[in-house]
């Protein structure tokens, strides 16, 4: 409507507040053919994740001093269950993939459910546990939106993102990785991305001219049943023998292969911790939903899926 009327849409301040993001993704990278979008879209489950991970606080401790420093509203829904991040992430996916894509199109996940536990086991094996927005094409030209919490390699450029920080990270065929980092939030860094826009609109006014939009083609959304990744999944089992036969059986049964396991015993009760090779969503949600009927498994833990590699 904007284009036919030869007025300006902008709305920089959208995604990553004060980040200059979609503007790069608009124009820089126009004719970039970007492969995959991810970053760390939401300062508030950013800034938990943080404080649980340098502190070992729970997850209701961390949310409570969001809360009482701002970082988080009086109700939190939006933010700590991934809707606000998976917004943002269908606004990405629209703009770097010409692509039409809506919030109903992004398979979203909290941090709700992550516990101390899984960060310090994602820790020692080299991880940081970070909520992440990914839009990214398959081959086949389908394209794939989603928010979830994920393990990051200590070495990628987003696991060193800290407290209320965004960055988003561009791969490109040409131009390799990028990163964008700063303010995702806040009252000033959003002002200067509007005052951006602003002062584009004001001279294009002038000019007699508007900014082209692009033209977003029909997408097919990638089901998030056949994306693919390694996974970690950490379940508390009885301690007693032919249980992790028991427990390995299932994971062989849905085709997903085991690449690392530990296992700690405590009394009567073990925690085994499992890495699998590169597997399909599906089979994985099929080998957890196996996990728990098994009578030997007292808990399953958080499903970490491990990206950035």
């Amino acid at each position: 409507m904007a284009d036919d009327h030869g007025v300006d849409l902008l709305f920089e301040a959208a995604v990553a507040g004060g980040i200059p993001l979609i503007r790069p993704l608009r124009e820089s990278l126009r004719g970039e053919p970007v492969r995959r979008v991810m970053g760390i879209l939401n300062g508030t489950t950013n800034f938990i994740l943080s404080k649980m991970s340098a502190e070992g606080a729970d997850y209701g401790e961390a949310l409570a001093e969001a809360q009482a420093l701002g970082f988080a509203e009086r109700d939190p829904t939006a933010d700590v269950e991934g809707y606000d991040a998976g917004a943002k992430a269908a606004i990405i996916a629209s703009i770097a993939f010409g692509a039409r894509v809506v919030a109903g199109d992004v398979y979203h996940e909290g941090i709700s459910g992550v516990t101390a536990a899984d960060i310090a086991i994602a820790d020692r094996l080299g991880y940081a546990v970070k909520l992440l927005g990914i839009a990214e094409r398959a081959d086949d030209g389908a394209i794939g939106v989603r928010v979830h919490p994920a393990m990051v390699p200590m070495s990628h450029p987003l696991a060193s993102v800290r407290d209320s920080f965004n960055a988003v990270f561009v791969e490109g065929d040409a131009v390799g990785q990028l990163m964008f980092f700063g303010r995702g939030a806040g009252g000033f860094p959003t002002a200067s991305a509007v005052l951006g826009d602003l002062i584009d609109a004001a001279v294009n006014l002038r000019r007699g001219t508007h900014a082209h939009p692009g033209r977003f083609a029909a997408a097919r959304i990638a089901s998030i049943g056949d994306s693919r990744a390694e996974y970690m999944l950490a379940i508390d089992v009885d301690d007693r023998p032919g249980v992790l036969h028991s427990v390995t059986g299932v994971f062989a049964d849905n085709q997903v292969s085991i690449r690392a396991a530990e296992q700690e015993g405590a009394g009567d009760e073990a925690r085994l911790v499992f890495i699998t090779h590169v597997a399909r969503e599906a089979d994985v949600q099929a080998t957890v939903a196996g996990l728990r009927n098994l009578d030997v498994v007292r808990r399953v833990g958080s499903l970490l899926r491990v990206v950035g590699d």
